[in-house]
C-alpha cells in the first residue's frame, strides 16, 4: 500500500470505513473469536494466539493483518476473566487481581453479576485506551523520550510500594513476600554479569523462572486444592447463573464507579506506556490503587470495585503498549513485538512515518482495539449464562478438566519438564501461605518487578553514577512510595498498640502450625544471604538488599506472633475461602488432592503428557466423582481429542518423554506424544 498524506480527521475517516470494509471486518471477528477462546483456556493467551496468527498474515493487506491480530490481542483481555471469577484460576497473568473480588462474588451466587462488572468494564477500559492511543502520539512521543532508567527505576518502586496496600493490614508478612518475589525474580543468569544465581547447576533454571508458572502455581493449585478439601459438590453453594439482569446490574454497578474506571483506565494506559512494564503487573497496581482510595471498601470478599479497577486497567494497557510500539517501534510489552513484526512484513516502519504519512494506519489500529472491545465484550454479554454454569458443575468433573489445563498450560512456557517441578513448587508455597495467612500479591508484584529494578538500577549507576537519585522526577516519586511504607507501618504500630492494651497479659508461647511459613521464609533469607556473598558485587547487591529486608521482616513478624500479639486471621491477602480447615476430614482431602497431582505427575512422566491426562480424567470421575460411564467417557475423550487436535496439530507442541517412549520407539514415532 502506497504511503499517502492524510489531516488527522480524514485519517481517522479513511481508516473507519477501512477497518468496515466487510473484507476486512470479518478478519476483525475472526480475531476477536479466537482471543475470547484463548483467554478462557487457562496457561494460553495473547502471546501464543498472536504467534500462530503472524504467519498468516504475510499474504493479507496491513488492515487486515492489523484487524486479526488487535481483535485477538483486545478479546484476550476481555475473556481472561472468566476463569478467574468462575472457578478462581487467572486465564492469563493479567486476570490475576481479578479472582479476589470476582470469585468470592461467583461463590456467593452473584456470577452473572461479577461477570457483568468484568465484561464492561473490560470493554470500558479497551475504549479509554484507544481513545488515549488516538490522541497521545503527538504528545507522548516528547515524554517517552525525556524517560531515562532512573525514572523507570522510580516508577517500579513506587509499584513495590504498594505491597502496603495489598497486603490487607499484613505489612511486615506482605513486605517479606515481596522481598521473596524479589529474590525469586533473580534466579538465573544476571544478565549484567553472566554470573549464574541459584541455578544449582540445573540448565532449566538459566533463564530464569516464567511468571506463568508462579501465577498458576500461586493461585490455581491451592484454590483447587482447597475446593476439593472442602468437600463441597460445586464451586458455588447457590444458584449462579448470568441472567441478564444480573449482569446489567454489574455494568450498572460500574458506571456508578465511573470515576473509579477512568482512573484505573489511565493508571493503565500510563504505566503500560511505559515499556516492560507489562501486564502481570498493571492490574495489581490499580487494584491496589482502588483498595487505597475508595471508601467503605470490602475488598477481597466480593466487592464489585476491586473488579472494575483490575479489569479496566487490564484492558487499557494494550492501548498504552501501542503508544512506544508506534512511536519508537519500541515494543511497550511482549505481544507487541509480535505486532511489530507484521508492521515489518509490511512495510510499516514506526516512527515519524506513522504519525504523518500512515496515519491512516495509526488510526486504524485505534478503531480495531475499540471495536475489537466492544464486539468482544458483546458476545461475553450474549453467552455470559452458559459460562457462569462452569462454577455449577460438579467438583468431581470439573476439577481433572481444569487440572489437565493447569499441567498442559504450564508446560507451554518452556516446553520442559522442569515447568511441571516449577508449578509444583509454587503449588506448595502458594498453599502453605494461604494456610499460614501470608498474602500472596505481594509476592507476584515482587518477581514481575524484581528483575526491572535490578536492570534499571545497574543502568542507571553506570550511566549517572550516584547522581540519578537525585533528579526530579525519581526523588518525588522515591519520597512518595517511602512515605506509603511509612504511613503504612505507622497504622500497623497504632492497631497493634490498640490491640495490646485491650489484652491482660502478654506471653510467649512455641512455634505453631501456623508459624510455619514465617520460619521457612526466614531461613531461606538467611540462606540465601550466606550463599550470596562469593558472588561480585553487582551481582551480589539486590539480592544482599532483600535478604536483609526479608529476615528483618520475617524475624519481626515471627516475635509478634510468639509474644502472643494481635495476629491476623489464616487467610490468603484478599482472597476468601469458607469451611472448616482444621477437621480431619479437610486434613485428609487435602493430602488425597495431593496424591491426585502426584499420581498425574507419575503418569505422564510413565505415558506421556496427554495419555496420562485421559486416565487421570476417567480415573478422578469415577473414583472421586462417582460419575456415570455414559458422562466420562464421552467428556474425557472429547477434551483429549481436542487438545491433541490443538496441541499437535495447530500450536505444534514438542509433547515430554516418557519411559513408555523411551521402551517403544515405534510407537513415539507412530503418536509423537510419547
Amino acid at each position: 500500500m502506497e504511503a499517502a498524506d492524510f489531516s488527522t480527521l480524514g485519517a481517522a475517516g479513511h481508516a473507519l470505513l477501512v477497518v468496515f470494509d466487510p473484507a476486512r471486518f470479518v478478519f476483525l471477528v475472526i480475531g476477536v473469536l479466537f482471543g475470547l477462546f484463548l483467554g478462557v483456556i487457562l496457561g494460553l493467551g495473547g502471546i501464543l494466539g498472536l504467534s500462530l496468527l503472524l504467519p498468516f498474515t504475510f499474504t493479507m493487506d496491513p488492515f487486515a493483518a492489523i484487524a486479526i491480530m488487535l481483535g485477538l490481542l483486545a478479546a484476550t483481555s476481555c475473556s481472561d476473566s472468566i476463569p478467574s471469577v468462575l472457578i478462581g484460576v487467572p486465564g492469563t497473568v493479567g486476570a490475576a487481581a481479578t479472582i479476589l473480588d470476582g470469585h468470592p462474588l461467583a461463590k456467593q451466587g452473584k456470577a452473572g453479576e461479577a461477570l457483568g462488572a468484568s465484561f464492561f468494564s473490560s470493554m470500558s477500559g479497551g475504549v479509554i485506551g484507544a481513545l488515549c492511543l488516538a490522541v497521545s502520539i503527538p504528545i507522548m512521543r516528547p515524554l517517552v523520550l525525556a524517560v531515562g532508567t532512573p525514572e523507570l527505576l522510580a516508577i517500579c518502586v513506587l509499584g513495590l510500594s504498594l505491597v502496603a496496600v495489598l497486603s490487607s493490614g499484613m505489612l511486615l508478612k506482605g513486605l517479606a513476600a515481596a522481598a521473596l518475589g524479589i529474590l525469586i525474580s533473580t534466579i538465573g543468569m544476571d544478565a549484567n554479569t553472566g554470573v549464574m544465581r541459584w541455578t544449582f547447576g540445573n540448565l532449566y533454571l538459566w533463564d530464569g523462572i516464567e511468571v506463568v508458572l508462579v501465577a498458576l502455581g500461586l493461585f490455581a493449585l491451592p484454590e483447587l486444592a482447597d475446593l476439593f478439601a472442602s468437600g463441597a459438590k460445586q464451586i458455588a453453594q447457590e444458584g449462579t447463573k448470568a441472567t441478564r439482569f444480573s449482569q446489567i446490574e454489574g455494568a450498572k454497578q460500574v458506571l456508578r464507579n465511573k470515576w473509579l474506571l477512568i482512573r484505573s483506565s489511565l493508571i493503565g494506559v500510563s504505566l503500560s506506556s511505559v515499556p516492560g512494564i507489562g501486564a502481570a503487573v498493571i492490574d495489581w497496581i490499580a487494584y491496589a490503587h482502588a483498595k487505597r482510595t475508595v471508601k467503605n471498601a470490602d475488598f477481597g470478599n466480593g466487592d464489585v470495585r476491586g473488579i472494575i479497577a483490575a479489569e479496566s486497567a487490564n484492558s487499557a494497557k494494550d492501548g498504552g503498549h501501542m503508544v512506544p510500539t508506534i512511536a519508537f517501534g519500541v515494543p511497550g510489552g511482549p505481544p507487541m513485538a509480535l505486532i511489530l513484526g507484521a508492521f515489518l512484513v509490511h512495510n510499516i516502519t514506526p516512527g515519524p512515518e506513522m504519525l504523518s504519512t500512515r496515519l491512516d494506519i495509526t488510526y486504524s489500529l485505534v478503531w480495531t482495539i475499540a471495536l475489537a472491545n466492544v464486539i468482544g465484550t458483546a458476545l461475553c454479554f450474549l453467552f455470559a449464562n452458559q459460562f457462569a454454569k462452569l462454577a455449577m458443575v460438579r467438583v468431581g468433573i470439573i476439577i481433572p478438566l481444569i487440572l489437565s489445563i493447569i499441567f498442559i498450560g504450564a508446560y507451554q512456557s518452556n516446553q520442559e519438564w522442569g515447568d511441571f517441578y516449577t508449578l509444583a513448587v509454587f503449588g506448595v508455597i502458594g498453599w502453605v501461605m494461604k494456610r499460614s495467612g501470608w498474602p500472596r500479591p505481594p509476592l507476584i508484584l515482587g518477581f514481575v518487578l524484581g528483575a526491572l529494578i535490578e536492570n534499571y538500577m545497574f543502568i542507571s549507576f553506570e550511566r549517572y553514577g550516584i547522581g540519578w537519585i537525585f533528579r526530579p522526577f525519581v526523588l518525588i516519586v522515591i519520597t512518595v512510595s517511602v512515605a506509603g511504607i511509612l504511613w503504612a507501618g505507622w497504622s500497623a504500630i497504632k492497631t497493634a498498640m490498640a490491640n495490646r492494651s485491650e489484652r491482660a497479659a502478654v506471653s510467649f508461647s512455641m512455634p505453631k502450625a501456623k508459624n510455619l511459613f514465617t520460619i521457612l521464609a526466614l531461613l531461606v533469607f538467611v540462606a540465601a544471604l550466606i550463599g550470596s556473598t562469593s558472588w561480585p558485587v553487582r551481582s551480589q547487591l539486590i539480592p544482599q538488599i532483600i535478604c536483609w529486608t526479608g529476615a528483618i521482616c520475617c524475624a519481626l513478624q515471627l516475635f509478634m506472633e510468639l509474644r502472643g500479639g494481635a495476629v491476623q486471621a489464616a487467610g490468603n491477602g484478599g482472597m476468601a475461602h469458607g469451611g472448616e480447615t482444621s477437621a480431619p476430614g479437610f486434613c485428609r482431602r487435602t493430602r488425597t488432592y495431593v496424591m491426585w497431582c502426584t499420581g498425574l505427575l507419575a503418569g505422564i512422566a510413565l505415558i506421556g503428557l496427554l495419555p496420562a491426562v485421559l486416565v487421570f480424567q476417567i480415573a478422578f470421575m469415577r473414583l472421586v466423582g462417582k460419575e456415570r460411564w455414559g458422562l466420562i467417557l464421552p467428556v474425557s475423550i472429547g477434551y483429549a481429542i481436542f487438545m491433541y487436535m490443538l496441541f499437535q496439530h495447530i500450536v505444534h507442541v514438542h509433547w515430554p518423554q516418557s519411559v513408555i517412549g523411551d521402551l517403544m520407539p515405534r510407537l513415539r514415532s507412530a503418536t509423537r506424544i510419547l
